[in-house]
């Protein structure tokens, strides 16, 4: 937590020597610096306040174990959650490995400098989008098997145009590994190029649960993709 001193009135910028940032600016500078010292860190401490969400995400405080007062606020996402084989519980001392970064409410702050980045390099232009064919004879689905979404699509083709022949593409669709998976699911219909268009999806869920859709690989994944993608 940063601690600021508050002086009143504020100050005129041009009579100070030093910068005076927007709020903005400071988090997207800390956050960037952050992100490029800590990339990934493996950190001992003590668990505090353990909670599991109904999501399956777990949430908690790393306390510095020899007793000092940091303390480190901690978020394990339901895939990595499900693969610790102990119960987690309060003054345990642990080793987690994680990414440290600056998350703001609902990573809108994260989310924005990234869409702002990809927008500047074109890849939302109006221009690239392809148009769809007006009678696909074979659509390409990328999504979870085991997902209620894979059900939705398939009745509802079933139902509204049955002569359509659906190929199916599988991937996770959230979680750490769902970026990695979903663009190779993506590479992997470019490649062999049997569909007319392709729908990428996924159930409902929290914001933490759709994420994987926002990563960065995945956008440019879709948008190297030659054919239609409707998501």
């Amino acid at each position: 937590m940063w601690t600021p001193s508050l002086t009143v009135p504020a100050l005129d910028p041009a009579a100070t020597t030093q910068p005076v940032w927007t709020v903005k600016a400071l988090v997207e500078t800390v956050a960037e610096t952050l992100t490029r010292r800590f990339a990934t860190c493996t950190v001992q401490g003590e668990l505090s306040g353990f909670s599991r969400a109904a999501s399956g995400h777990c949430y908690f405080s790393l306390k510095d174990a020899q007793g000092g007062d940091a303390m480190v606020r901690c978020a394990m996402f339901r895939r990595a959650a499900a693969l610790v084989t102990f119960g987690p519980e309060d003054g345990q001392t642990v080793e987690i490995r994680g990414r440290l970064a600056i998350y703001e409410p609902r990573g809108e702050l994260q989310f924005l400098r990234l869409k702002a980045k990809l927008q500047a390099e074109g890849l939302f232009d109006a221009t690239r989008k392809r148009a769809l064919p007006l009678f696909p004879t074979r659509v390409g689905v990328v999504t979870s098997l085991g997902g209620a979404a894979l059900h939705d699509v398939t009745s509802a083709f079933a139902r509204r145009a049955p002569h359509v022949e659906l190929v199916v593409y599988s991937s996770l669709v959230q979680g750490p590994q769902a970026p990695a998976a979903l663009v190779c699911a993506l590479q992997l219909a470019t490649q062999r190029a049997e569909v007319d268009l392709l729908i990428v999806c996924r159930g409902g869920g929290s914001l933490e649960d759709l994420w994987a859709f926002n990563d960065e690989a995945v956008v440019r994944a879709v948008a190297a993709c030659p054919m239609p993608v409707i998501s």
